[in-house]
């Protein structure tokens, strides 16, 4: 049953949708309904993955179940509390690897059944959506830019549980095509932040890289193009010197940093054009960044000159709020639980989870699919 009102209400979070096995627990106030994190644990399995380039799934599987015991444990202790202290055990349940997802759900539904607590599946996406409003404090309505390495969307976040799909990728996400550059250029893994790091070396105006959908009406993305593009360019170099290296990763950063900001533009723009009842107010506008390329300080950079120019507030997640963590989770969680909405022990999990299911199809990625 909830908590009296008086109560703070805490909540257990659980993230193995990928390659981070995480753990945390969180706060939230009846009262003012901001949050608090008492404890955030991620283990990284980067190590394990590096030599193959990418995330294997099966060895990531692996590794949350050889150490998730010990990553809950250690946030109840971070927190000081017990599973008696917790109002409710909140998890993953997509999208994601399957098996990452399994490992996390039968984790967390056991926990609750153990010490009879109510069980929330969260949508990893809507974490990340969401996760402004934990570390500042900000409630929907906004324009949110959802970038990670599986994902490239734009949203209208009106409310917990509602979002309206403005565009999305129809090839490569934006942190699927970091990685795929770093790995070409030998950058090794995680590639985001190789490129980031290598370009700030680099002479941005060096290539003229494509800037792909630039202009068109609706705000989709591609990037499989400037990915092909940067090959093109590395194998006609080839052999490769370390400025040539430096020169790539700091023009496909401005390609994608171009790229992102006229597809923001088009989504500001299709607000406008809403009737009032629709639209995001005009007086407070926000534009929220989220997601594991949410990190990378060109775009940052790109994306705040951009709001003040368009009258908007730019905000994103501190960097180790970006990438995959458990207290985006657990805060889902508390969200979701102080208006009644917990799930039965059967829910499954889902390898894909969009968070606009009346969003029509576009070109290159399924409506279910992982990209939609």
């Amino acid at each position: 049953m909830p908590t009296p009102a008086s109560k703070e209400i805490l909540i257990l979070g659980i993230e193995t949708s990928c390659d981070e096995t995480a753990a945390a627990v969180v706060g939230l106030d009846r009262a003012t309904g901001r949050g608090r994190i008492l404890s955030n644990v991620v283990r990284s399995q980067w190590e394990s993955h590096r030599a193959f380039g990418g995330v294997v799934p099966e060895i990531a599987a692996r590794a949350h179940v050889e150490c998730l015991d010990e990553i809950v444990r250690e946030a109840l202790t971070a927190a000081s509390i017990e599973f008696s202290d917790l109002d409710a055990i909140a998890a993953t349940a997509g999208p994601g690897l399957v098996g990452g997802l399994i490992v996390g759900l039968v984790s967390a539904k056991a926990l609750a059944l153990a010490n009879d607590l109510p069980f929330v599946a969260v949508n990893h996406l809507e974490a990340h959506a969401l996760t402004v409003g934990l570390t500042e404090g900000l409630a929907p309505p906004y324009l949110l830019l959802l970038v990670s390495g599986g994902h490239t969307q734009l949203l209208a976040v009106e409310d917990l549980g509602r979002y309206r799909r403005l565009g999305t990728t129809i090839d490569d996400a934006l942190g699927e095509a970091f990685d795929k550059t770093a790995k070409l250029l030998g950058l090794g893994f995680p590639g985001g932040p190789a490129v980031e790091r290598t370009a700030r070396t680099g002479n941005a105006a060096r290539f003229p890289l494509p800037r792909p959908m630039m202009g068109r009406q609706v705000p989709h993305f591609s990037f499989a193009g400037l990915k092909t593009a940067v090959r093109q360019t590395a194998m006609a170099l080839t052999p490769l010197r370390q400025s040539d290296v430096a020169d790539l990763c700091a023009s496909f950063e401005a390609a994608v940093a171009d790229c992102v900001r006229d597809r923001v533009v088009r989504a500001i723009a299709i607000l406008d054009e809403l009737p009032p009842a629709d639209m995001l107010p005009r007086d407070h506008r926000h534009l929220v960044v989220a997601g594991g390329v949410a990190a990378n300080l060109r775009l940052r950079e790109g994306l705040q000159e951009l709001c003040m120019e368009r009258n908007y507030v730019f905000h994103a997640p501190p960097p180790s709020l970006c990438s995959d963590n458990a207290a985006m989770i657990a805060w889902v969680g508390a969200l979701r639980f102080v208006r009644g909405e917990t799930d039965p022990l059967d829910i499954a999990a889902r390898a894909r989870w969009p968070l606009d299911l009346s969003a029509t199809p576009a070109l290159g990625a399924g409506r279910h699919g992982a990209k939609a």
